[in-house]
């Protein structure tokens, strides 16, 4: 059994990645044509963060979204932008920090509730990560992200029909998650 639950975890994980991916590259296309930024503006520094993000380059996307937070110290998507990068260079708790404060500043951030969501799994608070993945699924049933992350809360809770639901939903609305 704990052989098939390593490959489970791993599979699990595989369609994070992708999800992921494919969720950024969708992100920065929105945000280059709704912000059309010019120079440099909080807006501007986001994108480039969101650029880095998704060539896997966390450390500069930090930076990006650091200028971005300075210049809009209320930048909800720049705080969460940044819980991502930090969740990927393994700083859980920052991301919970930066998560938190996006969900302060626009509490109908689908998106900062789950990637909190990921961090408080990735932190063993798997009961906080399915209360945030929950509320991210609530304020946006369609995002994939939010199943995934909460089925990895619950395979790690023992409770895996519950899992399995939302990972086949996460691939319902995702298909590329198939792969």
């Amino acid at each position: 059994m704990a052989f098939h639950m390593a490959e489970s975890n791993t599979a699990n994980v595989n369609i994070f990645r992708i999800v992921t991916s494919v969720f950024l590259a969708i992100l920065v296309g929105v945000l280059l044509w709704f912000a059309a930024p010019t120079g440099d503006t909080a807006v501007s520094a986001n994108n480039e963060g969101v650029v880095f993000n998704n060539n896997k380059q966390y450390e500069k996307a930090v930076e990006a979204f650091d200028r971005a937070i300075e210049m809009d110290p209320e930048f909800a998507m720049a705080y969460n932008n940044r819980g991502w990068s930090y969740i990927e260079l393994g700083k859980f708790e920052q991301a919970i920090t930066d998560c938190s404060r996006a969900i302060e500043f626009d509490p109908r951030l689908a998106l900062a509730y789950s990637n909190r969501g990921l961090a408080y799994v990735m932190v063993g608070n798997y009961e906080q990560a399915v209360a945030d993945c929950t509320k991210a699924i609530e304020l946006d049933p369609g995002l994939a992200l939010a199943y995934s992350n909460r089925g990895q809360a619950y395979i790690n809770l023992g409770m895996f029909d519950e899992a399995i639901t939302d990972l086949d939903k996460a691939v319902e609305l995702d298909p590329s998650l198939q792969k």
